[in-house]
């Protein structure tokens, strides 16, 4: 498999090492264990959408060469792309997004937010919490100060069919996880390739070489070792009562229907398959609609490699062709299947890219402008919010923050982004000390 790492030499490997891990890549038995030592959480305000998929284009991706081209700029900064005319009269995108360019009137891009974390740590997490880090972070810190849309989400909604309610492939982000809210929040990590034909979820399936016969003997003789009397054993509170409890739902979980259909993409025809592209990320995608299907509220895409300070264009003339056609199927097929108005997709990374291509045909990190896609969930399509300069170097029209960002994913889920949050200390945190939405996109 390709690792792809940023400019510090994170893998995606690394983000499984994110504070907090216990859960993270843990099995289902360990989630279900987690999440029943917590309250169970109740979604406030009016659901909107039912559901996320998050698709996070990790080291920054350019904002000239996808939605925001600048054609009247000079040569050091328009680049080698040309823009193309989209479905939305005066909007247009760059050259390799031709799908999404056709179908614009179904999407909301914003070109407008803008920040002050120019490295990977600290933009990362202020664009996937919604709230700044705390202290100084550097460009390959992995932080947590504030839970991520996932985790909130899933503290909100619980899990669904037995599945868990937020799920990240192949890895977690590195601020993709639930800090204060506890580990049963976390992700559950899918870090297997769904387009080899091997493809199978840990804890999903019996383990290879253990047939259903064989599995419900060894249950019954666990079952048997359990009757035995113990030894100072408490009516409630027994943690070895507790262990067979959570042994009996990953029984079930096994057993479970929802769930194993959900994780079957070698069920679905070829000709989808296809549609949404025989490589990894199409593949995912595809897998994150099944889960959608599923009843699962949160889904990340940790998708690497955009980190682009030298061949910015010969690597996009590869990649953005693939997301293109990739994120374009995956909004066709929600609406298709009747689920676009209930599903939010989002695209975005942690900020654009530098205005003057470098000296090796490269754009730095910029944090002063970027580009986010947003599609479903009621949003208007047909949208533009903002603009940046004539030479892309600011958000100049229609400014907006991380926060305001956060507020509009939240307040499409129904989840009240002016809502109070508390550690298992009590000590509370606002979840958006900012709680406005972006209203064009509230509709």
């Amino acid at each position: 498999m390709n690792v792809l790492k940023n400019c510090q030499g994170v893998t995606r490997r690394r983000c499984l090492q994110l504070g907090l891990g216990t859960a993270l890549g843990a099995g289902f038995a360990d989630l279900l264990r987690l999440r029943s030592e917590a309250a169970s959480p109740v979604a406030g305000g009016r659901v909107v959408a039912k559901s996320c998929i998050l698709i996070w284009l990790d080291g920054g991706p350019t904002h000239y060469e996808t939605f925001d081209p600048k054609p009247a700029a000079p040569t050091e900064i328009r680049g080698e792309f040309f823009p193309i005319d989209t479905a939305v009269p005066g909007a247009q995108f760059s050259e390799h997004m031709r799908q999404l360019a056709k179908m614009a009137d179904k999407l909301a891009i914003i070109r407008s937010i803008r920040h002050e974390q120019g490295n990977h740590g600290a933009g990362n997490h202020y664009m996937m919490t919604g709230a700044p880090p705390r202290i100084p972070v550097g460009c390959g810190a992995f932080v947590s100060f504030h839970p991520s849309y996932g985790s909130v989400t899933a503290h909100h909604r619980g899990h669904q069919n037995g599945l868990p309610a937020y799920f990240s492939m192949p890895s977690m982000t590195r601020s993709g996880g639930p800090n204060f809210l506890g580990a049963q929040f976390a992700p559950f990590v899918v870090p297997n390739d769904p387009n080899s034909s091997s493809f199978r979820v840990r804890d999903v399936a019996l383990p290879s070489g253990l047939d259903g016969e064989r599995f419900d003997h060894r249950r019954d003789l666990r079952s048997l070792v359990d009757q035995l009397p113990r030894f100072e054993e408490r009516a409630a509170g027994d943690p070895v009562l507790a262990l067979d409890e959570y042994y009996q739902q990953g029984y079930n979980l096994i057993a479970s229907e929802d769930a194993q259909l959900a994780f079957d993409i070698h069920a679905e025809k070829d000709e989808v398959r296809e549609r949404y592209g025989r490589n990894s990320f199409g593949q995912r995608a595809l897998l994150a609609r099944r889960l959608v299907e599923a009843g699962v509220p949160f889904i990340t895409l940790n998708e690497g490699g955009w980190d682009h300070h030298r061949d910015l264009f010969s690597t996009c003339k590869k990649r953005l062709p693939e997301v293109d056609n990739t994120v374009a199927t995956l909004i066709s097929d929600l609406e298709e299947r009747g689920m676009l108005d209930e599903t939010l997709v989002v695209v975005l990374g942690e900020f654009g890219r530098t205005p003057k291509i470098n000296k090796d045909a490269g754009r730095d990190h910029w944090s002063n402008a970027m580009s986010v896609l947003m599609a479903g969930g009621r949003t208007p399509g047909g949208t533009i919010v903002g603009a940046t300069d004539p030479q892309g170097y600011s958000a100049v029209d229609r400014v907006l923050s991380p926060e305001n960002f956060a507020s509009t994913i939240y307040s499409k889920l129904g989840i009240d982004p002016d809502s109070v949050l508390y550690s298992a200390q009590g000590r509370p945190a606002h979840l958006v000390s900012d709680p406005t939405p972006i209203a064009e996109l509230m509709g």
